[in-house]
Parts: structure tokens; sequence; C-alpha cells
């Protein structure tokens, strides 16, 4: 088995808990990439909000990609250009809106360059994505919207509790229409039905002709679950949800003792 290709999830993953690259997996993918093996970040997050680490790992020249807003779009990261995007319509804006507001859970809306809410009282945890992806916040009511904006994804948010009473009141016919996952305790994230890490981790490797038995995936969360299903090898976080280790291939250190390093020496560098 010749590893060709390591997609890694980034919070959670690649960082520890406070939000860092440690050296030991900062060196790792050095030698990754001077391997000549493609490193790429997958998240949840746009392309701002990953930027500076993919300048600290030196992952944005020519030929580099990265996945965002959880598999919504895949980009090279040079000049930000779309390779593959899974967008939503107005109509799925006007839908997934009026879902939120049925269940009595906060909402926004994200295309590339802001986070829209058409809620007065702005969820704090609205102002914690803004600063942790780098994206300014604009309110907007439901009418003042743009109806020609391109959507990457919605996020239905809200305290835990509050967000899972409200998750118990979504119907099948929701998940039948959308990517619905959640991403966080506080984070119910709604995509077009195509996007997914797992469905553009697909798009990337047939566009570089690298066949899926020769991809690493390495995650700790569900919304990581069909992206570590996809690749030949899929590989969970000593520190991920159960669910996640249960369909993994393998299962490495925390992402607090150096869990990606451990991985890609032990599975991509020794064959």
């Amino acid at each position: 088995m010749t590893i060709e290709l390591i997609a890694i999830d980034l919070d959670g993953t690649l960082l520890t808990n406070d939000k860092k690259i440690s050296l030991k997996v900062k060196d790792t993918l050095a030698r990754a990439k001077e391997k000549g093996i493609k490193v790429v970040i997958c998240t949840g997050r746009p392309l701002p909000g990953v930027m500076d680490f993919l300048k600290e790992l030196n992952l944005e020249e020519t030929g580099d990609y990265a996945i965002t807003y959880n598999g919504a779009l895949v980009q090279r990261t040079d000049d930000g250009t779309a390779i593959a995007h899974h967008t939503m319509s107005f109509d799925d804006f006007i839908e997934v809106e009026a879902m939120s507001q049925k269940i009595g859970v906060h909402c926004q809306t994200l295309d590339e360059k802001a986070i829209y809410t058409t809620n007065k009282d702005i969820s704090p945890y609205t102002i914690r994505e803004s600063s942790l992806v780098n994206m300014p916040v604009k309110y907007r009511s439901v009418q003042e919207m743009d109806s020609h904006l391109v959507i990457s994804k919605m996020m239905m948010i809200d305290e835990p509790d509050i967000l899972d009473a409200g998750i118990a009141e979504i119907p099948a016919s929701f998940y039948d229409k959308y990517t619905v996952l959640k991403s966080e305790p506080f984070y119910l994230e709604v995509l077009n039905k195509a996007a997914s890490k797992g469905q553009a981790l697909k798009d990337l490797s047939d566009i570089l002709s690298i066949p899926k038995e020769n991809i690493m995936a390495i995650g700790d969360n569900e919304n990581d679950r069909d992206m570590l299903v996809f690749a030949g090898v899929g590989v969970a976080m000593g520190n991920a949800v159960k669910g996640i280790k249960e369909i993994s291939d393998y299962i490495t250190d925390t992402n607090e003792l150096d869990g990606v390093a451990t991985v890609i020496e032990k599975l991509a560098f020794n064959h």
C-alpha cells in the first residue's frame, strides 16, 4: 500500500486543544510533502479560517488543495479557485431558516465572504464562529437576504440542550433532502445533499487520479465519517467519538499526543 494523499480534519485532529499545530506534527507533514504525498486539510471552516494554518504548513503552493465547508467546496489554496462546489439555493435558505424557527434554534448562513444571521439576538456561537473563521457577521432579515447569494452551508446553532431538543423535532424528510451533520455540541450543519467531506475527497481524488486505496483520512467527529469510510485507510483519533472509532481501520493517539504524526509515520512512511 502506497499512501499518495492524506486528508486531515482540523479541529480535534490536526490541532491541539488550544488550536495549535505541534512541532512534531508540523515536521511530519513537511516530510510527507517532501515525499510527494498530497496533504489536504478537510474542515468545516471556510478558507479564510484555515489560511494561517496552511501558511504555517507550507500548504498554499501551486498543487495544494483544501476541502472546506465540510465538503461543500474543494479549493486550490494558492489562489482560492474552486474546483468543486456544491452550493445551496435561496429556496434552500428559506426552508432551512423556517425549520430553525419552527424548532426554536438560532440559524446562520455562510457564503465565501460572510456569515449572515436573521436573529437580532445574535447567538454567542455566531460570534465564536466569526472569530474562529475570520469572517464578518452581517444581520439580515429574511426579506433583506440577497436571493442570488451563493450559499456554501447553513448552520443551526444554540446551547447544546436547546439544539438537541430542536434536532429531535426535525422530520426525516429534511434529512432526505440535505446533508445534515453535527460538528460540535452546539452546531448542526446543513449542506447541499451532494456535499460532504467524503464526496469532496472523491471529487479531488478523481481530479488527481489517485485511487481511494492510496488515500488516508484522519478525523475525530461525525462530520468525518464518510471521509474515513471512503478512504483506503480511515484513521480515528484517540479522542474521537465512539462511532468514528467503530468504523475506522486504525485508531491513533489523541490530538494532544501527536496522533496525526504517529499514524503517518507508521502507515505512510513505512510502506
